[in-house]
């Protein structure tokens, strides 16, 4: 198993945990749900459509999103939003575009009601699981048009709600509708991604993970900005010693490894934000060798093998993968770590293999001169010892 599949299932674990944790004290309160599902299914087998249909599609979302608002059994609610989401798409090619826009102009009329109705529900925890299950239907149902009701709930306090706004409005099938369609949609990626940039510092691993993936594949001049956002904060993280989680890293790395090669101006930045991230890794990994937990150090571990595994050797354009870092963590020789370390990333007498190859630096020096080396990740502070 990759670092990068172990990593998905992390995330992927953390979505179940999310839903399951949010409705785990919902009262069982069975409700009739009233939708049915014979005249949208007809609409569904149409291969061109009228106004009746339109009608009926609307009439099946509008009753659907009211069931689920009203609904507090946990059973019922997931399926109620499953079978929104069977009927969101038409069996037939030839309405497909007019099935969908009807579905979605739908959607967005009466899921921004239901928002609207829950900020009035009582008590609080009533409201805050009816908001949930409306952004997790939104997240679901991956229209690029509903994305404006998620974006207000980013700021929430709540971690669950925070979540899911976040992936409603960055998930992979988003993501790809931004990329194909028209420049007012680009329009908005933009703006998504100012939002996200405001969430960087305080974010969770897990959402961090969210907003890399879509700064990385969104194609927007404000991806790269957000990335490397991303990467600057992860950087302090280790500078003071309070990063966590460090497997993200490993997709990090790896998304501004693929910026690299497609970047114009910023190419230098980028690179410059992969070598010392990667370097930090590095250092963490030898410098905490002697209290660094084993999770960590495996994690650390796994980043460093991965990167140079799926990376480095491509990045110096060379034919055959290295080894040499993964036989260093596998020997604990932290020696040899370090002048591995110094020879692809440079030091204080001599530029690096990767700087040299990508033609960037670390910086400057008080007296104008080009830093050579990666900023040196200081020493742990030492923990205040009460009594």
């Amino acid at each position: 198993m990759t670092v990068f599949e172990d990593f998905r299932k992390m995330c992927a674990k953390y979505a179940i945990f999310a839903v399951l944790g949010a409705f785990w004290f919902l009262m069982v309160n069975p409700a009739s749900l009233a939708v049915s599902a014979r005249d949208i299914e007809k609409v569904q087998m149409k291969g061109v459509l009228g106004d009746e249909d339109f009608q009926i599609i609307d009439n099946f979302v509008k009753e659907a999103v009211r069931d689920l608002v009203r609904t507090e059994d946990f059973t019922s609610i997931a399926k109620v939003r499953a079978r929104i989401l069977r009927r969101s798409k038409s069996s037939k090619e030839s309405a497909q575009a007019q099935y969908s826009q009807h579905f979605s102009e739908s959607a967005l009329t009466h899921i921004s009601e239901a928002f609207k109705q829950a900020r009035g529900l009582k008590p609080e925890d009533r409201k805050l699981k009816t908001t949930l299950n409306l952004l997790i239907l939104v997240g679901n149902l991956q229209d690029i048009r509903l994305v404006d009701l998620a974006i207000p709930m980013l700021k929430e306090p709540s971690t669950i709600i925070h979540y899911w706004a976040v992936y409603s409005i960055t998930n992979p099938g988003i993501t790809e509708q931004f990329n194909s369609t028209e420049p007012a949609d680009l329009a908005l990626a933009g703006r998504i991604i100012e939002q996200l940039k405001g969430l960087v510092d305080d974010s969770s691993p897990e959402i961090t993970a969210l907003m890399a993936r879509f700064a990385a594949e969104v194609n927007v001049p404000q991806g790269e900005e957000l990335l490397l956002q991303i990467a600057q904060m992860r950087m302090r993280r280790y500078a003071d010693w309070t990063v966590n989680y460090e497997l993200l890293d490993a997709s990090i790395l790896k998304f501004l490894y693929d910026k690299i090669s497609s970047a114009g101006q910023s190419k230098a930045a980028i690179a410059r934000s992969f070598g010392q991230l990667y370097s930090y890794t590095m250092q963490r990994y030898i410098k905490g060798r002697d209290f660094l937990s084993p999770e960590q150090k495996h994690q650390l571990a796994s980043v460093l093998v991965e990167i140079e595994n799926k990376c480095l050797w491509k990045l110096l354009g060379m034919t055959m993968r290295q080894t040499t870092i993964k036989r260093a963590v596998e020997q604990d020789d932290y020696n040899s770590l370090l002048q591995e370390h110094n020879r692809l990333l440079g030091d204080e007498t001599s530029v690096g293999q990767l700087p040299l190859k990508l033609n960037f630096d670390y910086g400057t020096k008080p007296d104008g001169s080009k830093l050579t080396a990666p900023l040196a990740l200081p020493e742990r502070p030492k923990r205040e010892v009460s009594g």
